[in-house]
């Protein structure tokens, strides 16, 4: 393992398994079926990048995000509780994307028919949360990725979109203060209804 690696491990991933291990009670007494086994993958991005085919040949991302998600069915993409670290800014919310094909996704799937029942939900989750949580979410437009901000209040807006993030911004030093985990925390419970109704069974 050459060096750079060795230091973006100790100064990156080593902190984020101990804010797993401190946010993992609070974690699964939200819902037992949380994964926290701390696996790469599971609960900690890749470090490395994929350059095979890329312009750009760094060797390691310049963000780190740990995640927690509840597996789904046929191995679809699930929504996702998470605390995100750039060299600017730290980031904690909930994000959910379509992945491979959007028809068979958690999105088009579970969240989709659960609008259609309740086209109303997404604006009562503006109202709750909106004062304090920034949202946007995206869809294809022309072959590309086209970025919305703010609520998919619309149910038109449920039949295309392929990502929704809504996370709260803190400044890089607020990981490291003592009373980061219970913040994130925090942000975990408000936000974890909108995991349940886009992604989870009944």
């Amino acid at each position: 393992m050459d060096a750079n690696r060795e230091r973006y491990r100790q100064v990156v991933v080593q902190p984020f398994r101990h804010l797993l291990e401190e946010l993992a009670p609070a974690v699964l007494q939200l819902d037992s079926r949380f994964d926290t086994s701390g696996r790469t993958g599971t609960n900690f991005s890749r470090i490395n990048r994929d350059i095979r085919f890329a312009k750009d040949k760094t060797l390691y991302k310049t963000q780190m995000y740990l995640k927690v998600s509840v597996p789904a069915p046929a191995k679809r993409e699930t929504g996702q509780l998470y605390v995100g670290l750039t060299a600017d800014t730290v980031t904690a919310g909930f994000r959910i994307y379509s992945g491979g094909k959007r028809k068979d996704s958690t999105l088009a799937v579970v969240a989709e028919p659960r609008i259609n029942a309740d086209p109303n939900w997404a604006a009562k989750q503006k109202k709750r949360l909106g004062h304090r949580y920034e949202s946007y979410w995206y869809t294809m437009e022309k072959g590309e990725w086209t970025k919305h901000d703010g609520w998919p209040a619309a149910a038109d807006d449920w039949k295309k979109i392929l990502a929704w993030i809504v996370r709260r911004k803190h400044s890089p030093a607020a990981a490291t203060r003592p009373s980061f985990p219970a913040e994130a925390t925090k942000v975990f419970h408000d936000l974890y209804p909108l995991l349940r109704f886009t992604s989870l069974p009944e």
